[in-house]
């Protein structure tokens, strides 16, 4: 059973705030004659890289809810140019969205076990997802 991360994706709005981000970033590098990965640095480097890499995701905390996963490809520990051991959590560039959870602010990262991860929304019926203002609006009404 894989093991997941969560992270608070700090500096963003919304997913859709995020997925831009990544478009702009990824285009970014591939100008600057980059390698086109996407990953996010942490402080930190997990030790049960095992279980993460077997399925894992990293599931992103947004306005105060779990509102998204990526899913993890790769974690490589590095020495940053000031010395500082850090970690690249290497992901896939594309965003899923999941059954939106309250979460706590916290420091750093979290592990997330399978079964208390949020599943995907499911779009493939073609439905667009609500607007995430719309949603946490019908959300705090208790209509959702």
């Amino acid at each position: 059973m894989p093991l997941h991360l969560l992270k608070l994706c700090v500096g963003a709005e919304s997913v859709q705030d995020l997925e831009e981000w990544i478009v702009e970033n990824l285009a970014e590098k591939a100008a600057r004659g980059q390698p086109v990965e996407q990953f996010h640095t942490t402080r930190m480097v997990p030790t049960r890289t095992g279980d993460l890499l077997a399925g894992g995701s990293l599931y992103w905390v947004i306005k105060g809810e779990i509102a998204c996963r990526q899913a993890l490809t790769g974690i490589e520990p590095f020495v940053d140019a000031d010395g500082i051991r850090r970690c690249r959590l290497m992901l896939d560039p594309v965003v899923h969205r999941v059954e939106p959870r309250p979460s706590r602010p916290f420091q750093g990262w979290r592990y997330l076990a399978a079964k208390d991860a949020p599943a995907d929304l499911d779009t493939a019926a073609g439905d667009a997802p609500l607007p995430e203002n719309l949603r946490r609006e019908l959300r705090s009404l208790g209509l959702l």
